[in-house]
């Protein structure tokens, strides 16, 4: 950008005071999670992005299927990622998170606004501008994993510039809005492939049971796409239009099965923001096994959809004031990480 430009300096205040709010157990029920057919997109494409406008504006959580990532690729992706997580933590720690970044390895270090506890989980940060070659694993660690990784990435983030541009139409952008706002060619790209493992309660304790796998958030980003393995439960969600209680014990919470084939998506709060509060952004957790379940690792293969850092949020109606796309991501990451470590 040029050097006299002055980026927009607004605040992410609502969105972290909202997430501090949210850490009691609530309640819990049954809701159908709409379910959205992608095939034939080209042609279909008006009367998907009405079925993605009526999820988004009304629950804000849904699934896509036939969505034109293989399921051998989604194989592949879970299996490179077992292998880094099985690695011994002394070689992951080469790989270790940097302070105020969003790259990178990390081991029970986020902790949610929502519970002041850390999540349950380990997981690797892949966003590709930021990686550098001391970031990823050598190919005589882990063979092909660079490779495996950069392909998945790409093919989510095509998944996710499909969705996205139907929602684009819909709040009165040119269909191609996001997508030059989330362009991987551009060094100031920040859209994330994430890995996470949510760690064995096979041998754990009764009192370890009391905390989450992952606290309850809302996601920073536009969109995310996430990944899960059939049998490997535990996500929950509230969807946005009941998510405005002031009162967290009073929220119910809904459990959303990994279905295969099926990739489970969600409106982030930096897209809620820029479409004017229209989008819903979704709080969402991970809860702890009941002991009659899979009490194994869970992995989990989430996508997110953040805008360009140079990329300025706001939207049509001009609700709030603009800000960067760096600026908010960054304050989300320091309310999660302890102040910016």
């Amino acid at each position: 950008m040029p050097p006299s430009f002055m980026p927009p300096r607004g605040n992410a205040r609502s969105e972290l005071d909202r997430e501090s709010m949210i850490g009691g157990q609530g309640t819990c029920m049954t809701r159908d999670i709409p379910q959205i057919d992608l095939s034939d997109y080209d042609r279909r494409k008006p009367a998907i992005a009405d079925a993605l406008w009526e999820a988004a504006t009304q629950v804000g959580f849904f699934q896509v299927i036939n969505h034109g990532i293989d399921a051998a690729d989604v194989d592949a992706a879970f299996a490179a990622a077992r292998r880094f997580f099985d690695l011994p933590l002394g070689e992951k720690a080469h790989y270790a998170r940097r302070p105020g970044s969003n790259v990178g390895w990390e081991y029970r270090a986020q902790v949610r606004p929502s519970t002041g506890t850390p999540d349950n989980k380990e997981s690797y940060q892949i966003t590709l501008p930021q990686m550098g070659n001391d970031l990823w694993p050598a190919e005589s660690v882990l063979p092909g994993f660079q490779a495996r990784m950069r392909r998945f990435e790409r093919q989510n983030w095509e998944l996710g510039m499909k969705i996205l541009s139907c929602f684009a139409i819909r709040l009165g952008f040119d269909a191609d809005f996001f997508t030059r706002n989330h362009d991987p060619a551009s060094a100031q790209y920040q859209s994330t492939l994430r890995l996470i493992h949510y760690m064995s309660m096979e041998n754990a304790r009764g009192a370890d049971f009391d905390f989450w796998r992952a606290g309850a958030h809302s996601d920073f980003d536009c969109l995310t796409l996430l990944h899960q393995r059939p049998g490997q439960g535990g996500l929950q969600v509230c969807p946005g239009r009941d998510a405005d209680m002031k009162d967290a014990g009073a929220l119910a919470w809904t459990d959303v099965p990994p279905l295969a084939g099926a990739v489970t998506c969600n409106i982030g709060d930096m897209l809620m923001r820029w479409s004017d509060d229209r989008l819903k952004s979704t709080l969402h957790r991970v809860r702890m096994p009941r002991h009659d379940e899979y009490l194994g690792p869970r992995l989990s293969l989430p996508f997110f959809c953040q805008a360009n850092r140079d990329a300025v949020i706001q939207g049509p109606q001009k609700k709030y004031a603009p800000i960067t796309a760096r600026d908010y991501l960054d304050e989300r990451i320091r309310a999660n990480y302890g102040g910016g470590t």
